[in-house]
């Protein structure tokens, strides 16, 4: 799979309350949306794993996001 991030994305994962919340501008949103895009047209067991580390601000919590099916 082939993943496009837009020039200054911003993307933040946290749980807060017990909930996970993904805070992200412009360009993150349309950076993720394309991804979830790529990964629907993946086959099952496709994944996109991010983290602090990988494309999410510092201090953000590891998000995996799994094509089942």
């Amino acid at each position: 799979m082939e993943f496009y991030w837009e020039d200054g994305f911003e993307i933040a994962v946290r749980i807060e309350d017990g909930q996970v919340v993904v805070s992200a501008n412009r360009e993150g949103l349309r950076s993720l949306a394309g991804q979830l895009t790529t990964l629907a047209e993946s086959d099952p067991g496709a994944h996109i794993h991010l983290d602090q580390y990988n494309s999410l601000e510092d201090g953000s919590v590891e998000l995996v996001i799994e094509r089942i099916d």
